[in-house]
């Protein structure tokens, strides 16, 4: 393939912009190379700059789960954007989406709108806080929850691609609120509590990891943090900006069986515009201002094209919750058919799967944490990413992400992708 307009737009954009993107991991830093500029893109399709088409595992890092330019979610912007785009004022479509989210979601009362995933992780905590009166929280090394200061410390995704996991400009004072722990070890977490008695407000967490690779939680690990919570008077939060409306109507809250305290959200909720929530019981939310203490605004918090996307999208799945299945089933096919072509190659692999997301290491032992994740082959991540690329299949440009499986993917997309494997293999050892 070619990518000559891609390359040259690139140049330009390097030239007004940090590194070229809006966002780290778009640079292909990970894995070498130019990024590929899109076009436009429809289904489980991307289209590029210079004409190629890509099948596309990301689905803009999870919101397009029905696939891209999905009528009733673009029809629903559009509408709505001939009547204004911008009011800072109450609209009644933003109580319609809050009382679907609630109805759908178990264990919460309550929602509020922001902007982004790392809004509505940064005020989950300070929510959290502010209800328990403790400062501290625990987070999981590799678990990213957006790029506010109290979670830059051993953040997954794009953070470790650069190699400054503890960022620059996250001062001492805000660091040593955070606290960590490896995923998926409880004994880490006891320890924790035992040397920081009464101080720890939240646990943080994905509870299917996203950001060092699709990672999935061991038997009784989310049951053994909220019997943890609930012994030290700590509240849990399920970070399901990537898992909410995902896994399931009700998230990995209703997968599990496990109940959060705070939940947050993004990616599905907002159709593909710029959405994050955060929701709660009612003694919890009632916290927030102007009801409580606990201060959080936003201009464009519950803007009305991302409320009537959201709300669109939040239709079609409440209402046809055998999309999950569906993804589930592909999913799953597509992992038995990429495990049945390198199983006898020869080469080191682990494939992780949950519902809707995947992802392939390339490394020995099963992938349960940030340690192992990182210790995972990146140059051969590097051959196979470029060289399904070449093939037309667009995968995550880093190790450190899941795939984003999209319901408009058949399974002749599937089968291609995993002829494309084949084809690649002889490449990678």
């Amino acid at each position: 393939m070619l990518y000559k307009r891609s390359s040259e737009l690139f140049a330009e954009a390097s030239k007004v912009i940090p590194g070229g993107v809006n966002s780290p991991v778009r640079a292909f830093k990970a894995v070498g190379g130019t990024p590929i500029f899109v076009k436009e893109a429809k289904g489980a399709y991307l289209y590029d700059e210079d004409g190629n088409r890509l099948i596309d595992y990301i689905a803009s890092w999870g919101p397009m789960i029905l696939g891209h330019a999905y009528d009733p979610v673009t029809n629903a912007v559009i509408e709505k954007a001939k009547k204004g785009t911008s009011f800072g004022m109450p609209t009644e479509i933003e109580t319609k989406i809050a009382e679907l989210a609630v109805s759908m979601v178990p264990n919460i009362d309550k929602i509020r709108f922001v902007n982004s995933g790392t809004e509505a992780c940064m005020s989950a905590v300070r929510l959290a806080r502010g209800y328990t009166g403790k400062e501290k929280i625990i987070k999981f090394s590799g678990c990213y929850h957006g790029h506010s200061d109290a979670f830059l410390i051993q953040a997954g995704s794009g953070a470790v691609t650069f190699g400054s996991p503890n960022s620059p400009g996250v001062t001492q004072g805000t660091a040593k609120d955070t606290l960590l722990a490896p995923y998926n070890n409880l004994d880490a977490v006891k320890t924790l509590f035992e040397a920081n008695k009464g101080e720890v407000a939240a646990i943080i967490l994905e509870p299917v990891a996203g950001n060092m690779g699709c990672v999935l939680p061991k038997e009784g690990f989310l049951e053994g943090l909220r019997a943890l919570c609930d012994a030290n008077g700590t509240l849990l939060i399920f970070d399901e900006v990537m898992t909410g409306f995902r896994l399931a109507k009700g998230g990995a809250q209703e997968v599990f069986g496990v109940a959060a305290d705070i939940v947050t959200f993004g990616k599905v909720i907002g159709g593909g515009l710029p959405v994050g929530a955060f929701a709660a019981r009612e003694e919890i939310m009632k916290f927030l201002a102007p009801e409580g203490p606990v201060y959080q605004a936003g201009t464009l918090s519950g803007n009305p094209l991302a409320m009537a996307a959201g709300l669109a999208m939040l239709t079609e799945l409440n209402n046809n919750p055998e999309v999950f299945t569906s993804l589930e089933k592909k999913t799953a096919y597509l992992h038995k058919g990429l495990d049945s072509v390198l199983k006898d190659s020869g080469i080191e692999y682990t494939i992780s799967r949950f519902g809707s997301m995947l992802s392939v290491f390339f490394a020995k032992e099963p992938v349960v944490d940030f340690e192992t994740s990182a210790a995972a082959n990146n140059d051969t991540f590097k051959k196979y990413f470029h060289g399904m690329l070449k093939e037309g299949v667009y995968l995550p440009p880093s190790s450190f992400e899941s795939y984003f499986l999209n319901d408009a993917l058949t399974y002749e997309d599937l089968d291609f992708t995993i002829a494309a494997l084949k084809k690649v293999v002889p490449t990678l050892k």
